[in-house]
């Protein structure tokens, strides 16, 4: 499979994001405000979708993010979950997002009827993609808590974003060039990438009047 420019970004900007997460615990030693069940959400899917990498070889290029996607998310539920100190600042109270419920159950349901085969690989599939349209909401919720967002959190959550933006414009260019259509994709990243929008506005409005990236809803 050829990889577009759209393609490109989306997983550049996917692998940043996790590069600098794990920066961001490993320098300032604790992981306030950052979502370890988000992260939790990211293994699942991931391991839902990348189950093929024992017996489908695409390229070295996917083999690569694939494993490197995988490694990532799980070394960061580490450092949270187990690693001193930064395991301390867990507050896992206030991150308390019921993803099995509200985002697992209904993901599972949506990926067997929408799978293009009933088969357990492209259910499963399947599933991942309805799943992360909704991953970041642990992460959202938690930030809705604590109200004021430390910069690289919010960097971190703007670069996916911006993942799941050039997702959306890699499946555009492919309708057009290569007449593919994942209807699922697209509505799981146009869901996906809606969810971030009201985080975007205050992100740029903090940007734009230089001041501290404050949520008007941490009240809530």
């Amino acid at each position: 499979m050829r990889i577009n420019t759209f393609r490109f970004a989306g997983d550049m900007l996917h692998l940043f994001s996790i590069v600098l997460l794990i920066w961001k615990l490993m320098k300032s030693k604790n992981c306030v405000g950052v979502s370890c069940r988000m992260q939790e959400v990211y293994a699942i899917l991931f391991c839902f979708r990348y189950l093929d990498i024992f017996w489908n070889f695409v390229s070295l290029y996917n083999s690569v993010l694939k494993v490197v996607f995988l490694t990532g998310t799980f070394y960061l539920i580490y450092l949270m979950r187990f690693k001193p100190p930064i395991k301390e600042t867990y507050d896992r109270k206030a991150d308390s997002f019921s993803y099995e419920k509200y985002l697992l159950i209904p993901a599972c349901v949506l990926g067997f009827i929408t799978a293009e085969e009933w088969t357990i690989p492209e259910i499963l599939w399947t599933s991942s993609i309805w799943l992360e349209a909704g991953a970041i909401m642990p992460q959202l919720m938690l930030l809705q808590q604590l109200g004021e967002v430390e910069n690289l959190t919010a960097e971190f959550v703007v670069t996916m974003g911006l993942y799941r933006a050039f997702y959306i414009l890699n499946w555009v260019y492919r309708f057009y060039f290569e007449s593919y259509v994942n209807v699922v994709g697209w509505i799981a990243g146009v869901i996906q990438t809606a969810l971030y929008l009201d985080f975007f506005y205050y992100y740029a409005m903090s940007k734009w009047y230089g001041q501290k990236l404050v949520l008007p809803f941490a009240e809530v």
